[in-house]
């Protein structure tokens, strides 16, 4: 499974805003600055991000993005699906498939995809925001 840009740079755009905002708005400008994207790039995925609730915006001179929700109930799977659409990295035609009654490789990609699910679905913004500050921290003390 391959994920787009706009998947990952959705991520780290995410793991900036959680680093970045505690009680206060962060302007697209910063986080685009930071993680080297686009702004305008970065509209759009935050415009997907905002309809979906993870994140919400404000506008005027303090105006920003923050989290919609806390980053602790925001799954990567939840992020994803709303970047990516379908996570699915095999697609079983069982439709069409001339041998599907009979086919023993639909239970590989099944434990493919529900492997995926799994990860992706337990593993949470908090928990990959607080392993970034950990190695900011650690990188800080060596220069």
């Amino acid at each position: 499974m391959k994920l787009s840009t706009r998947a990952r740079y959705g991520l780290r755009a995410l793991i900036d805003l959680g680093l970045y905002s505690k009680d206060e708005t962060i302007s697209l400008q910063s986080i685009a600055g930071r993680q080297n994207i686009s702004v305008s790039y970065l509209e759009q995925i935050m415009a997907l991000l905002k309809k979906a609730g993870i994140v919400k915006s404000s506008r005027g001179a303090c105006g920003g993005y923050q989290l919609g929700k806390s980053a602790a109930e925001i799954s990567v799977g939840e992020i994803l699906r709303v970047l990516e659409g379908n996570l699915n990295a095999a697609v079983c035609e069982e439709e069409t498939c001339q041998g599907a009654d009979i086919c023993v490789a639909k239970i590989v990609w099944k434990r493919i995809n529900d492997g995926i699910t799994n990860a992706v679905d337990t593993l949470m913004l908090s928990e990959l925001i607080e392993e970034s500050r950990r190695m900011r921290e650690k990188n800080a003390g060596i220069e």
